[in-house]
């Protein structure tokens, strides 16, 4: 059956693939227009709806969307957005299903230049670069990164697993990124959301695709980061997070 699947997701993800490639070369001029002429509210739009055509995108290979989002979260408080990690597939549904609260990410540097409307949004929508090899750069730029979402009340998104799982189990969360986030955003919530089956979209790596996924996306009730110690809030907020993963 796995074999068939794979058989029958080759031509489709050649179609993906083609899909996926206009869309990036033909919202980077968009992006850069909103940004230089209209600003941030313009250019957040724009990333908006480009993350609602990936995810479009997607449904060419059968993809299906399931999603829950809990009704307590704020929107007028700066968040902390904690996932874990399956897929670089993670990240449109998570701009486009929370996009009322501004997410940003925090991403790694090599990711800043050479895609087309993926870098320029790492670099100009708020989002944060870090070096993985140069830890004092990592944490200067989440410091940095958390004063601007306290100044402007949005949303920082971390995978803590530091790297996505291949096969859907969770990996520990590597502490210090939150350890940061938390310290420097106490008057702020954070909201963990767990991620399913998205690692079948790159069961097989980048090509094929695998056909009919059902991901799911669970963003789970918001919990105030002042009422906890910052390390049992980490150890409840993994958790929450890897008590929905389906094993």
């Amino acid at each position: 059956m796995n074999v068939l699947l794979k058989i029958i997701s080759y031509p489709f993800s050649a179609l993906f693939y083609l899909l996926f490639g206009i869309t990036i070369v033909v919202f980077h001029p968009i992006q850069s227009i909103c940004f230089r002429a209209f600003g941030y509210e313009a250019h957040k739009k724009s990333v908006d709806y480009l993350n609602w055509v990936l995810l479009r995108c997607l449904n060419v290979l059968g993809t299906t969307f399931h999603v829950k989002i809990n009704t307590n979260i704020p929107n007028d408080l700066p968040l902390v957005i904690v996932s874990n990690h399956q897929s670089m597939w993670d990240i449109p549904p998570i701009t486009w299903y929370l996009r009322k609260y501004h997410p940003k990410f925090i991403s790694k540097v090599e990711l800043g230049k050479g895609i087309p409307s993926i870098s320029y949004n790492l670099k100009h929508g708020g989002s944060v670069l870090i070096d993985r090899k140069n830890p004092r750069q990592a944490i200067v730029e989440l410091v940095k990164f958390s004063k601007y979402l306290q100044k402007f009340k949005r949303s920082g998104v971390i995978f803590p697993e530091g790297t996505r799982s291949k096969t859907g189990v969770p990996k520990p969360f590597r502490r210090s990124g939150l350890q940061t986030l938390f310290k420097k955003i106490p008057d702020g919530y954070v909201v963990p959301v767990t991620i399913n089956n998205s690692w079948k979209l790159q069961r097989w790596g980048m090509f094929p695709v695998q056909m009919g996924v059902r991901l799911e996306m669970i963003a789970h009730p918001a919990i105030k980061i002042s009422e906890f110690e910052i390390e049992a809030l980490i150890d409840k907020v993994e958790e929450t997070i890897t008590s929905k993963i389906h094993r």
